[in-house]
């Protein structure tokens, strides 16, 4: 079935296609959204919540040393996202207010908090509502992955839940729709590999098609976070059952208004969170530190974007005593910065050009126009005496690891770019755990994220707010509709936590670059322009951002 068949909520995302938005004025700005193993199973991302000292999970100091020099990809380890930057343990943290505030207009009732602390609150919540739904009698398996299933038939079950639906609030409502979802799938699949007496149940598919009826009724883009939230979350839920996410996923990337229209939602981002500006604020800071000293640098960065990233880093280079440095830069291209830029390349070089011709930086601009996962050496123009700096800024969790494709691309890209001996290599990602894990675990995940980064959005703009709709239509609800919606290499989204990029690139020969003070204070000077919800700490080697009591992107500098 085709997405344009799918049964379409009032409050869905495809009518947001075409919604007109008014023009911003150009304002410098990335343009890539904030938007493992098959074993792993682990997936709430990292919590900003405090921890004990009882807590047990793996770190990369407790993990044998083997483990990062026999093999070509991380190892079949879990490694913990509920450990807290902001724990009493953590060496340096910072908080953007010291009169920060706890007020969680949106928090789940049941966590106190914008989002559930770990998987045993999790678990907690889902034992609650079995037992108002079977009784307290009702034996719940205690690795069940949290679902309803019991002694109790499913009809039975789904039944029960069906009676209550309508007073269920809109994360247990989709938590359980997610579940019938994964019921049907299940039988499904084991039919298909002949398992005896398996067949599809209908209370499971009339449960599902239920639940998704009564969470229409409840959904709205223009609504709080959490209906906001749970309208894309629902299209990626009605995407999976028809098989039609990648095609759901293509629509909102190629369907997209004009590349001038896409650039106005990115800046609407851009003002009103964060995420953009943390990721270029850390990296020209590291990046400036680390070439001081040199007179020739060569930047490749992986999401070039529209290189404002660069303008920015050129009118400090500018200052510099003795004279700025000359300027190469390699521009790696992607479909989505093309469209929103209009054009090729040439465009970004142009523009870079002029700025670097205004502060007088000797500027050279190189394009390649490849997808990350194609790009070779000779793609890069290395030349010698050249300080090499590398940037991979929300880019690399799109690189197909060894789940998808026997060329594991991401490992395979982090070994080229090791073998050019970079001066400093940036990276800054998602705090979130969505690569390999299996369907329930990382819907829940999702959820958790992204509960967490649509209350950020509305601290910036009101939830009835027309270009803050089509911002989040069009840069963050394709991202939720392919996690949900699409597998195997349709799957373009897949986040990994700072733990497990540590294991990659620690496996790939880097070794980690402390962050001096300067980075902590540049994104300090960020922070005070947004809300004081928004909070950033320092462990490990990483620069965490967070939202209250999550963490929502990491930042790190490798060598």
């Amino acid at each position: 079935m085709h997405a344009s068949q799918i049964p379409q909520s009032s409050g869905g995302v495809h009518k947001l296609c075409h919604q007109p938005t008014a023009n911003f004025e150009q304002y410098y700005s990335p343009y890539h959204v904030v938007n493992n193993n098959s074993s792993d199973t682990s997936s709430s991302g990292t919590q900003l919540s405090y921890q004990t000292q009882n807590e047990k999970f793996f770190t990369l100091d407790s993990l044998p040393d083997a483990g990062y020099v026999s093999y070509d990809s991380p190892p079949a380890v879990s490694v913990s996202s509920n450990w807290s930057p902001f724990s009493p343990q953590c060496s340096q943290s910072y908080i953007s207010d010291q009169h920060h505030s706890s007020d969680n207009t949106y928090g789940s009732p049941l966590s106190g908090c914008s989002v559930m602390n770990d998987g045993n609150e999790l678990k907690h919540v889902l034992r609650e509502m079995a037992n108002n739904l079977l009784g307290p009698g009702s034996d719940i398996d205690e690795d069940s992955s949290c679902s309803f299933n019991g002694e109790v038939s499913k009809p039975s079950k789904w039944n029960r839940v069906l009676e209550i639906a309508p007073s269920l609030d809109m994360k247990e409502l989709l938590l359980a729709c997610a579940e019938a979802i994964s019921d049907v799938e299940v039988t499904a699949r084991d039919a298909q590999m002949n398992v005896l007496g398996q067949k599809v149940s209908d209370a499971d598919v009339t449960a599902r098609d239920a639940l998704i009826n009564v969470l229409e009724q409840k959904v709205s883009v223009s609504g709080e976070p959490m209906q906001r939230l749970s309208a894309y979350m629902l299209e990626g839920l009605k995407a999976r059952i028809y098989s039609s996410g990648s095609n759901i996923y293509k629509m909102l990337k190629c369907k997209e208004p004009t590349g001038s229209e896409l650039i106005s939602y990115m800046q609407v981002l851009y003002h009103i969170c964060p995420y953009y500006r943390f990721a270029y604020t850390s990296a020209n800071v590291v990046i400036e530190e680390a070439m001081r000293n040199e007179s020739r640098i060569h930047i490749i960065d992986f999401q070039i974007a529209q290189g404002s990233q660069w303008v920015f880093l050129m009118q400090n280079l500018a200052h510099w005593p003795g004279g700025p440095p000359s300027v190469h830069i390699t521009g790696v291209d992607d479909s989505q910065s093309a469209h929103a830029r209009g054009g090729g390349l040439h465009l970004v070089g142009e523009r870079l050009a002029k700025a670097a011709e205004s502060c007088g930086v000797p500027f050279e601009f190189h394009a390649a126009a490849i997808s990350g996962c194609e790009v070779q050496l000779e793609n890069l123009q290395i030349r010698h005496g050249e300080a090499l700096a590398v940037n991979f800024p929300y880019v690399l969790h799109h690189m197909p690891d060894e789940s998808v494709t026997t060329a594991n691309h991401r490992d395979r890209l982090l070994r080229l770019v090791k073998s050019l001996s970079p001066k400093i290599v940036t990276l800054v990602e998602q705090e979130s755990n969505t690569n390999t894990s299996a369907f329930l675990p990382r819907f829940r995940e999702t959820l958790d994220y992204y509960t967490a980064m649509f209350e950020s959005i509305d601290a910036g703009r009101p939830g009835d707010d027309k270009q803050r709709i089509n911002a989040e239509a069009h840069c963050v609800a394709r991202d939720i509709v392919n996690i949900i919606a699409c597998e195997g290499a349709d799957r373009v989204e897949r986040h990994e936590v700072f733990g497990k990029w540590s294991m990659r690139l620690t496996m790939a020969g880097f070794t980690p670059c402390p962050l001096s003070p300067s980075v902590g204070e540049a994104i300090n000077g960020v922070l005070k322009e947004f809300s004081p919800n928004y909070r950033f700490a320092e462990n490990k080697g990483a620069l965490y951002l967070g939202w209250k009591n999550r963490a929502l992107a990491t930042s790190s500098a490798w060598r």
